[in-house]
């Protein structure tokens, strides 16, 4: 899937994560997260749902406020589904 306007998803409220996407010629994802004992497996979940997805290209800015697996999942879902043309 190819990103071809700038969406979001999520907000900054406890135990949430605000994901905001916007076209890029490379993969790029940029990662705030208070939870710093999990950035790995929170980059790794990310990863993992864009591969899914098959989103090779955009920029990917995540602010992350202690969000679950399935949240996570869910949030970058919605914001590749609002970034994409249908």
């Amino acid at each position: 899937m190819e990103i071809i306007k700038t969406a979001k998803a999520g907000s900054l409220f406890s135990n949430d994560v605000l994901i905001m996407i916007s076209p890029n010629d490379e993969l790029v994802i940029e990662l705030d997260t208070i939870v710093k004992q999990f950035e790995e497996a929170i980059l790794d979940t990310i990863q993992n749902k864009l591969a899914e997805m098959n989103v090779a290209k955009g920029l990917i800015q995540i602010k992350d406020k202690g969000a679950l697996d399935y949240t996570l999942r869910a949030r970058l879902e919605t914001a590749i589904l609002r970034g994409i043309e249908l």
